[in-house]
């Protein structure tokens, strides 16, 4: 290939990357920041439909009736503030049985406690501290752009890319993968920047749902002693995905202001 096929190839390339960025950009609710968005919200919502009814069969389901009530009482307080934010969502929240101390959101408002996570979460306050935490990521389309981040990088790597198709199955293990389901995390596991994003959004729903944003700092002391006593990460999910230091917790209290305003005590 001479040079001058090499160079319009390569500007080809350059083309299709840059009208993928230009046009495959949204804005994330609360914070107002600017994200790259190459998989569409119905896209990804069928996705975590379709990733959520498949763990429902894989995954055990507890039989705790005073933990499922407690979900479905603090989620759909949390889901009625975060409604908006997610238009279209199928909310449903279910306990699965597991010793590890994990939580998720999918998109679709497919939502997912694991037993382990419970005598943490400690109380109604706690459990929506992860709640709001764990929704603001599925509202905030962190998954999503994470995945996008990843097909610009193999488009980039490749030039002209295979393009999007949501039969492609790496779609949908990427999605899993990207929300933290299970226990191997691969490459697409959240930033830190996502993370405080999730907290700050988090934080502001819970606040909104009558939930006195205090307690969110509460919990992450509990979760951060957690953590000491288990030795840091170890094997355990929520732990790989959710870091805690005394960072996010000093964030969290500068928040505390803002959230503060929002909040209005539930009658």
């Amino acid at each position: 290939m001479n040079n001058k096929l090499i160079r319009q190839f390569i500007l080809l390339g350059l083309v299709t990357l840059s009208a993928a960025l230009g046009s495959g950009c949204s804005t994330v609710p609360v914070t107002g920041r600017s994200q790259l968005s190459l998989i569409s919200a119905g896209e990804e919502m069928q996705l975590g439909l379709t990733s959520f009814n498949q763990m429902k069969k894989d995954s055990p389901i507890s039989k705790d009736a005073a933990a499922n009530a407690l979900l479905q009482k603090v989620g759909k307080r949390i889901a009625a503030i975060a409604g908006p934010d997610m238009p279209n969502a199928q909310w449903e929240f279910v306990v699965f049985e597991s010793k590890e101390a994990n939580a998720f959101c999918l998109p679709g408002g497919k939502v997912g406690v694991y037993t382990g996570i419970l005598p943490i979460t400690k109380d109604e306050a706690g459990l929506a501290t992860v709640l709001g935490h764990e929704i603001a990521h599925a509202v905030a389309r962190h998954g999503g752009e994470r995945m996008s981040e990843a097909l610009v990088i193999q488009t980039g790597g490749n030039l002209l890319g295979t393009g999007l198709s949501s039969a492609d199955p790496r779609l949908q293990s990427g999605l899993m993968l990207a929300y933290g389901v299970g226990t191997k995390l691969g490459e697409l596991k959240f930033s830190r920047r996502d993370e405080s994003e999730a907290d700050h959004i988090g934080l502001v729903y819970m606040a909104r749902a009558g939930y006195d944003p205090e307690a969110s700092v509460q919990f992450w002391q509990r979760f951060a002693d957690y953590n000491r006593q288990h030795g840091g990460s170890g094997g355990i999910s929520f732990l790989r995905t959710h870091p805690v230091d005394e960072v996010r917790i000093q964030q969290l209290k500068a928040l505390m202001p803002q959230a503060k305003a929002e909040f209005r005590p539930a009658k």
